[in-house]
């Protein structure tokens, strides 16, 4: 045991910055290959907070936003990132292993219950992350004098907002629900998929 404790530790480490480096790469292959105007750079956060609960997922959360920091200073919408992971954590399914003879009835029970709490967790995240980023981002603005140099996708919904005359941190946050909606389904039934092959990875 005390031979496997530290390989487990080293073991989720490697997968931390592995699942940090992924979802750079996933989300620059969606924007720039691909040009799919949406986030999806923390697939691999949710995934991990999934598969191996609060600590690990934080910490990938938090890797994704060390190398632009160190060039760009701190980015507070890290703690959306880190939000995320505690909605997850909070709200995500128990694990359950589901016998080969169980009846199909209780099959269809089972997967129904899953999808109606993936649906419930997916639905708070899109609302509380595109509040959140909108509060983040109006502060920001507002009282710190950050301004982005980069366009980002919710700036297509801003225009609209503005032209009849929603406050400025309703367009914030308004701006941000139409791409967390398509956004956040990815993230969380994808983070959940991909959750099932690190729980059997890690447990070996």
């Amino acid at each position: 045991m005390a031979l496997k404790q530290p390989r487990q530790v080293i073991k989720l480490l490697v997968l931390c910055i592995l699942a940090a480096f992924m979802n750079w790469l996933f989300s620059s292959f969606i924007r720039n290959f691909l040009g799919v105007p949406l986030f999806l750079d923390t697939v691999f956060t949710a995934a991990v907070a999934f598969a191996a609960g609060l600590v690990p997922g934080i910490i990938v959360a938090v890797l994704g936003w060390l190398v632009p920091c160190l060039f760009w200073g701190f980015n507070f919408f890290v703690i959306c990132s880190i939000t995320e992971v505690l909605l997850i954590c909070a709200l995500k399914p128990a694990a359950a292993n589901i016998p080969d003879f169980a009846s199909k009835e209780k099959i269809t029970a089972y997967y129904t219950g899953l999808a109606a709490k993936l649906m419930l967790l997916y639905i708070l995240c899109a609302i509380t992350i595109s509040v959140l980023g909108g509060v983040i981002d109006y502060i920001s603005q507002l009282f710190l004098e950050i301004h982005s140099d980069y366009f980002s996708v919710d700036d297509i919904f801003k225009p609209g907002l503005i032209m009849n005359n929603f406050p400025t941190l309703a367009v914030n946050i308004l701006s941000r629900i139409p791409v967390n909606i398509v956004d956040r389904f990815i993230v969380i039934s994808g983070g959940y998929l991909i959750s099932r092959g690190l729980i059997k990875l890690t447990s070996k």
